[in-house]
């Protein structure tokens, strides 16, 4: 079961450098087998697609693109209870991204000068869907929303096919969501064919959604040809407690990431010997009524772990060296301590934000940066789907009032075509311009 460890300056960095390298580097020969798949998808389209999905998953239908009909249907196989739920974290996870919107903006200067950065959304966008016992509707809204709120012009969605079709579940989150077109297609193919294009599959700018380590090969081995939303780790939670913690609540929360996989991190600070062993108590409690007590149990015995800590300075310490993806703060009034939290994906505030309420309800993206990346990434958001255009207008007046700095500038670079751009525009006589250029 999980341990028990007191700080002492060792014993935790330690488990802090085991923690960030779990992950390890991707078997060479899953990078092999990847790059043969997206250099097949690449010379053969759709054929390729259509074999690679006949082994991989035991079936290739043979209209891969889902039917408008189908989409709109789907929402009528799945439990009512389901489908508003979906709708009502929808409207919670649209209204939390459309305050990240930019606008396009330019300004005026003196002698006509005009300055300023268009915004627009992508054109195309592909969200990778696990279909199968992983299937995560969740992923769906959380991935396309805000690429909807950015403003992208179609959302595809991929997801690998079922004996009978697509899951519904996902089917109906795609249609809540806003979803243009869905391919069932999976794994490392299905990337291959999103970043390419096949004669069935357009070809899109970024390709978002979390899955195997073949779908993370992939991605992250076609970055470049598009753009993707982040190589993602092992899920991760640490939880901060003081004494006015509930126990129950810790354990909870500390297996819901448990749970995730096998190599999913877990861990609890705390200044209190009591709740510590509390805490440990009810993981044990709480474990065995999980399904998947199997893949929590290893998870906690292997990336699992309560510290206890002198104080809460020195728990917030080492939250920012951990830099996890998800972090709460069981704390009595705990928002006095969020301007000291400076690398974490998401925080939850208090008793009563767990983590499960950012993974599907709230508002903000559960699609977080994992292994320690958070000191320099942040949470898909609507920036991941725009892309900005910078614009300049001088007129003759503004640019002769600048025209010496920037031959100045461009010299002292050793760039005399840059200068002579410049000076040009203003000489009468060329022939001596160019000699004043490389003369001087």
């Amino acid at each position: 079961m999980i341990p028990i460890t007191v700080a002492d300056g060792a014993r935790e960095r330690a488990l802090f450098a085991q923690l960030k390298e779990r992950s390890g580097e991707v078997d060479a020969r899953v990078t092999a087998a990847v790059q043969a798949i997206l250099q097949d998808v690449k010379l053969r389209g759709d054929a390729a697609v259509r074999e690679y999905t006949q082994r991989f998953d035991g079936v290739a239908p043979d209209c891969v693109e889902v039917t408008r009909a189908e989409i709109d249907a789907a929402a009528g196989q799945c439990a009512p209870e389901f489908v508003a739920a979906l709708i009502a974290a929808s409207e919670n996870i649209w209204e939390f991204h459309r305050q990240q919107r930019q606008n396009s903006w330019f300004t005026t200067k003196e002698n006509g000068v005009m300055l300023g950065q268009r915004v627009r959304g992508l054109k195309r966008v592909g969200v990778y869907v696990p279909g199968g016992t992983a299937a995560y509707p969740s992923s769906v809204l959380m991935n396309v929303i805000p690429a909807k709120v950015a403003g992208v012009q179609e959302v595809v969605m991929v997801t690998p096919p079922q004996s009978g079709g697509a899951n519904p579940n996902i089917l109906a989150a795609a249609q809540i969501a806003g979803v243009d077109r869905v391919f069932l297609v999976g794994g490392a193919q299905a990337c291959a064919a999103l970043a390419y294009g096949t004669e069935t599959i357009p070809r899109v700018d970024k390709i978002t959604g979390p899955g195997n380590i073949f779908v993370a090969t992939a991605k992250k081995l076609l970055y470049g040809q598009v753009d993707i939303d982040m190589i993602a780790g092992p899920s991760e939670i640490l939880v901060i407690a003081d004494e006015s913690a509930n126990p129950r609540f810790l354990a909870a929360d500390l297996l819901s990431q448990a749970e995730h996989d096998r190599l999913a991190s877990a861990i609890l600070l705390t200044t209190s010997q009591r709740i510590a062993q509390a805490v440990r108590q009810e993981l044990e409690l709480q474990l065995n009524r999980l399904p998947r007590k199997e893949i929590a149990a290893e998870a906690l015995r292997n990336y699992g772990a309560i510290l206890v800590c002198e104080s809460m300075t020195q728990m917030l310490e080492f939250a920012n060296d951990l830099a996890p993806e998800h972090l709460e703060l069981c704390v009595e009034d705990a928002m006095r301590h969020l301007g000291t939290i400076e690398n974490a994906g998401s925080v939850f505030l208090g008793h009563f934000s767990p983590e499960s309420l950012g993974d599907y309800y709230a508002g903000p993206n559960h699609v977080l940066p994992t292994g320690g990346t958070t000191r320099f990434f942040s949470p898909l958001s609507v920036d991941d789907f725009i892309k900005k255009l910078q614009f300049i207008s001088y007129t003759e007046s503004a640019l002769h009032l600048a025209g010496d700095e920037i031959v100045t500038l461009a010299r002292t670079e050793g760039f005399d075509a840059h200068a002579y751009a410049v000076r040009t525009r203003f000489e009468e006589n060329e022939t001596e311009v160019r000699h004043g250029v490389s003369d001087q």
